[in-house]
This record gives C-alpha cells, sequence and structure tokens, in this order.
C-alpha cells in the first residue's frame, strides 16, 4: 500500500492542503479542521484506497482510515503546512460546542497510547497479584511490582504536566512555560504544602488548599489564561528582551493566579462535574450503566464522547478507580458483536473481510470506528441491535457496581482492569461484556438486515450484467456515426471487449463520472494496450490502474476491475514503466481475467478522461466491441 500516494489523494480531495487549518488524529481517523469544508469531495475520498468511510462532525471533517492511520498521518505531515495554518482563534468556524469538542479532543487524543499502555500493565499487575494471593503470596512489597506500577502511576499522578503540553498546544501557548506551571503543582515540596495540617498563603493571602497533583481541569484553565498573557506581553515587551522577560513574567504572574484564582476554580469545576455524575449514579447505577452503555457509540459517531474523557481520566486520577470505561465497554462489545453478526450473514465477500476485521478490532482492542463506520451505522439496523445490547450490559455492569482500576480502553486485553476490586464485580462485568457481545451478535443474525452484495458495496449480479442491462435499454438512443462525424478527437479502446455506459458501472464513483466522462468495457481479453501513442504517467503500485497522458491532449485513467485494489497486485502484471513514451498498441498490462472472475471480482473496466473539464464534450460510444480497431470515446474541443 502506497501511503504517500493515499496522502496525496486525501490532501487534493479535502481542497489542498491550504484548505487545511489542522489535523490530528485518533486511532482510526484522521481529523481534519477545513477552511471551506463546502471544498471537499467526500464521495471521492470515500473510494479512495484504504478509507474505510468519511464523516463531518464536531467542526471537523474525518476521515475513517482504521489501524493503518498512522502511516497515513505521518505521510501527510511533510506535504502540510500545519504551525501555519492551525489556528484556534478568529478563523475557528462553527458553534461554540464544536470548539470545545475540538478543543477536548486535541488535548486527550495524544494522551491515548500511554493512557492505553498504563491500562493494559495495570491489567497484567492485577492479574500477578490474584494469582499470588491464591499462593499466599503479597506480591504488592516486591521491589519489581512497585516499579511497574509505578510507570502506571506516573502518567496520571503528573498529568499536570502532560495535560499543560497538550493544552498549550491548542491554545497556542508556550509549551514549556506551561509544563512550568504544571510542574509546579506537582511538585513534592507543594504536594506536601497542600496536604498538611497548617494553612497555607501566598504573598500573605491564605489560598485554598487542595492538591493538584493528579488534577486535570485546573491546569487546562491555568493555560488557557497563560495564552493570553503571553500574547500581552509579546506585544508590549522589546523583541530584545522577549526571551527572557516573557516567560519570566509569565510564570511570575501565573503562579500565584493558579493558586490563588483558576486552581481553585478548576477544583471545584471538577468536584461539580464529578457529583453530577456521581448524583447519576447514586440515583440509579443500572440507568446510568445503561445511558452510557448504549449512547457511548453513538456520541462517538459525533465526536461527543470526547467531552465524556475528563471524567473517567480525573476519576483514576484523584480516586484511583473509575466505571465510565466499563460501561462504554459495553458499547464497545455491542459494535464487535454486531459486526460479527454482519461477519455470519452477508453474502458479500467484501463486507465478510471488513465485518470480521471490524469485529476482531472493537472486541479484541477496543476500536469501534471499523466496527461503527465500516457495517453496523452503514446497515442501520445492526447499529440499533448493538444500542440496545450495549444498553442492557451496562445496566448490568451498574447494578453490579463494576470499576476499574485504570482508564483503559475496553477489550479482551484490558479484561483483567475490572478485576481489582474482587471476582464478584469481575463477574458482573463479564456478563454484561457477553450480553453486549453475544446479544449484538445473535439479533443481527437473526433479524438479519439489508444486505448488500458485490464488490463495491452494492448490488450486482455477474459481472457487467447490469451494465448490459443499461446498455440494452440506452443504445438506441445514440447515434454513433453522427457523434463521430462531429468529434474532433476519436480514442479507441485499450481493452478488447464490450462497450457499455460508465453510469452502469456498480461503483459511485466511476458511475457518477465524479472522475470524468468516459466508457466502460467488459473485458474479453486480459490484456491493456495504448489506446494512440501517449505517455505512462502513472502505473499504481497494486497495477490494477493506469494513468496515460495521450498525445492528443486528452488524460486518461485505466482502471481494471471494481476494488481490485485489494488484490495487491495478485493477478496483474505491467510491460511499462511510469515515464515511458509508448507507440498505439502498446502492450502496458495484463491481466488473469477468469482468476479475477473466479475470486468474484466485477472485471468491468472504467476508462475515464480525467480532464474532461479541459474539452467541450467527452462521449462514450457503446457499441457491441471494442478495441484498438474501433473508437470508444468521442471528443469536441472547446470552440
Amino acid at each position: 500500500m502506497n501511503y504517500n500516494q493515499i496522502a496525496k489523494d486525501i490532501i487534493a480531495n479535502v481542497g489542498g492542503s491550504d484548505n487545511i487549518r489542522g489535523l490530528t488524529h485518533c486511532f482510526t481517523r484522521l481529523r481534519f479542521e477545513l477552511r471551506d469544508s463546502k471544498k471537499a469531495n467526500k464521495e471521492v475520498i470515500e473510494h479512495l484506497e484504504g478509507v474505510i468511510s468519511v464523516v463531518e462532525s464536531g467542526g471537523q471533517f474525518q476521515v475513517v482510515l482504521g489501524t493503518k492511520v498512522t502511516k497515513v498521518y505521518e505521510a501527510i505531515l511533510p506535504m502540510v503546512s500545519l504551525e501555519e495554518n492551525t489556528t484556534v482563534g478568529n478563523e475557528e468556524k462553527g458553534s461554540f460546542w464544536n470548539r470545545i469538542l475540538i478543543a477536548i479532543s486535541s488535548m486527550f487524543t495524544p494522551m491515548v497510547p500511554a493512557i492505553a499502555a498504563s491500562g493494559l500493565l495495570k491489567g497484567l499487575l492485577t492479574i500477578a497479584r490474584i494469582t499470588a494471593s491464591n499462593h499466599g503470596m503479597d506480591i504488592t512489597v516486591n521491589q519489581t511490582y512497585i516499579l511497574i506500577m509505578a510507570a502506571t502511576d506516573a502518567l496520571f499522578y503528573f498529568m499536570p504536566i502532560i495535560l499543560a503540553y497538550t493544552s498549550a498546544k491548542v491554545f497556542k501557548a508556550n509549551e514549556f512555560i506551561a509544563m512550568a506551571l504544571g510542574g509546579t503543582m506537582c511538585y513534592p515540596a507543594v504536594v506536601s504544602l497542600m496536604t498538611g495540617k497548617e494553612a497555607v498563603s501566598m504573598f500573605g493571602i491564605a489560598i485554598t488548599k487542595a492538591s493538584y497533583a493528579s488534577s486535570v481541569i485546573p491546569i487546562i484553565i491555568g493555560v488557557f489564561i497563560l495564552a493570553y498573557i503571553q500574547k500581552f506581553l509579546e506585544k508590549i515587551i522589546p523583541e530584545v528582551l522577549k526571551i527572557i522577560l516573557v516567560p519570566g513574567i509569565s510564570l511570575l504572574v501565573m503562579i500565584p493566579a493558579t493558586f490563588m484564582v483558576f486552581g481553585p476554580i478548576g477544583i471545584y469545576i471538577g468536584n461539580g462535574i464529578n457529583f453530577i455524575y456521581t448524583g447519576m449514579m447514586n440515583l440509579s447505577p443500572a440507568l446510568c450503566g445503561a445511558f452510557v452503555g448504549g449512547m457511548w457509540c453513538v456520541f462517538v459517531i459525533f465526536g461527543a464522547h470526547r467531552a465524556l474523557l475528563p471524567i473517567g481520566i480525573n476519576d483514576v486520577a484523584q480516586f484511583g478507580h473509575q466505571n465510565l470505561l466499563a460501561f462504554a465497554g459495553a458499547a464497545n462489545f455491542s459494535q464487535g458483536g454486531a459486526a460479527l453478526g454482519v461477519m455470519l450473514k452477508t453474502k458479500s465477500k467484501d463486507l465478510k473481510t471488513v465485518a470480521a476485521s471490524a469485529a476482531i478490532s472493537a472486541s479484541v482492542c477496543g476500536i469501534t470506528e471499523p466496527a461503527i463506520y465500516g457495517c453496523n451505522l452503514r446497515l442501520k439496523r445492526p447499529m440499533i441491535y448493538a444500542i440496545i445490547c450495549g444498553a442492557i450490559g451496562g445496566a448490568i455492569m451498574g447494578v453490579g457496581g463494576v470499576y476499574g482500576d485504570s482508564f483503559a480502553n475496553n477489550g479482551v486485553l484490558t479484561f483483567a482492569t475490572y478485576a481489582a476490586f474482587g471476582m464478584k464485580t469481575f463477574i458482573y462485568y463479564l456478563i454484561g461484556v457477553a450480553v453486549s457481545f453475544f446479544g449484538a451478535m445473535g439479533l443481527t443474525f437473526l433479524f438479519g438486515f439489508d444486505d448488500i452484495t458485490g464488490k463495491g458495496g452494492q448490488a450486482s449480479g455477474p459481472a457487467g450484467a447490469s451494465a448490459r442491462k443499461t446498455e440494452e435499454g440506452s443504445a438506441e438512443f445514440q447515434d454513433v456515426s453522427e457523434i463521430t462525424s462531429k468529434a474532433d478527437i476519436l480514442i479507441s479502446s485499450p481493452v478488447e471487449g464490450t462497450a457499455v455506459p460508465m453510469t452502469s458501472v456498480n461503483d459511485e464513483v466511476f458511475s457518477s463520472m465524479a472522475l470524468g466522462n468516459g466508457i466502460a468495457i467488459i473485458p474479453e481479453k486480459g490484456e491493456v494496450a495504448a489506446p494512440e501513442d501517449c505517455t505512462v504517467t502513472l502505473v499504481y503500485p497494486t497495477l490494477h490502474a493506469l494513468g496515460l497522458m495521450l498525445d492528443s491532449g486528452a488524460e486518461m485513467i485505466i482502471h481494471v476491475g471494481i476494488n481490485t485494489v485489494q488484490l495487491e497486485g495478485k493477478h496483474f502484471k505491467k510491460y511499462v514503466e511510469e515515464g515511458a513514451h509508448v507507440k498505439k498498441g502498446t502492450k502496458l498490462l495484463s491481466f488473469d481475467l477468469d482468476a479475477l472472475k473466479k475470486e468474484g471480482y466485477d472485471t468491468v473496466v472504467p476508462i475515464i478522461i480525467s480532464n474532461t473539464a479541459a474539452f467541450h464534450e467527452v462521449t462514450g460510444l457503446i457499441g457491441t466491441g471494442a478495441s484498438l480497431e474501433k473508437p470508444v470515446i468521442a471528443i469536441k474541443n472547446n470552440q
């Protein structure tokens, strides 16, 4: 898979690098902040190689790529200027709520890998502790145990420092000044003062005592204010003195401001959020669990789940446990179960592959986007089954008082996290997981959904069948001789077979002619030849597509089959290299036609004139035969 090419294609279809104001990514999605979302071509991006789906939510243009997202993200970064394009100020569009969601996402998403690692390690330590306890041993005093446990807790203890860095990136403050502020809040002497018995004062003024180690909200507020102070100082301080005075005065102002004003406000806000959530739990644990378990993945669709993440992170940091992600785990497993039900039920080979991969991703790693966008939401009913079963599973966990001792994304790998508080609660957790997973799988399999067949996710019969039907209904309306007599350019077919309308191709990108007008050929021979003298501009790495610049001025894309990119070059062979200039009839590519059919691929060959806009008219000529001797595309130049 050519990640650089995927990156280029995505950038081109989101409106170019100049249209990208900001870019982040999570486990499965690129999250673009675009200057003008109308410039993005959603339909084309959805059909690019490697793209699972496209979602517009929370002020972001999100490209769902699954596990390959990091490699595509790394390929995109050198191609764009995010430092120049990214602003979270006057240029930001969308509602106030959208801006909050984007800010929260940008602050907490970079921490996810470290949080996941912490959860996995703590789960392994829990297994070791329980196993040792069953054999009459206490390993919690073992030095190895203590050192590894420190690694799992360090992230949360030093949360103000880590959040200082990510918050500074969002609010455009100096990252290291912000980290110095966060480090002051975690400094051992400060922690001792704040947790001691004596009153604490600063400049003779009494301040509210609160332990800021492991806190979440106070540092975010502090860095937000720091950004404005820093900008103000940079305006009024001479350039020659900025390097010393801006950071010095910033800290001199922010340290007392944080401990006297903004820190206590943050603590009160955190306590208030915890009070509301705890109140919901006290009112009805089952109802709270059902709400989170049922609605979590709905929140994921809109990006709103990130607004809830600080609740769980704050609970772990402050109290050493959380149940938010336990309930969210019911949603994760229900999505995985529904995807498995889709895999067992569907007759589409392509959908089976997507659903199987999505089921494993959701249930093993707790990554649900492939399941949500790849099959469940797309098919509608499986999403409904998943919501119902996730709610039931979450309710069971709520009744059982399930808690985890770390903020771990729910999946098979982090089961042990929820065994830390005894076997009774762990059994409730496992029952909730089983109901969510197997319930969603069973409902999906038993009650079904509107299945899709064929390769492109659309209904189709044997290769080219629907194309022939369209041809029969439309050929009589096309006067080929009149069209050719008026054409300035006539292009022969690079593939032998039958010419059919492009609109009949079972792929929305081609049939909608989003890439340009042209013709489709139902091949009778597995060879592609140069339709006229031309230059080979592109040989796609998987060999299923070619780009040609014809000497007549037309730019041509030849795409062999639908979704044959999945074969990664299998059954294909090239005979030319990029940049070669060849004569008409030169063999460019061969493919095993019978093998493609045997593996269930639609073998229709779309032939697109990608610079259609450069001409007055581009017309595909429908006929019974297509060959190098017979024109299949007629072009009229601009007058």
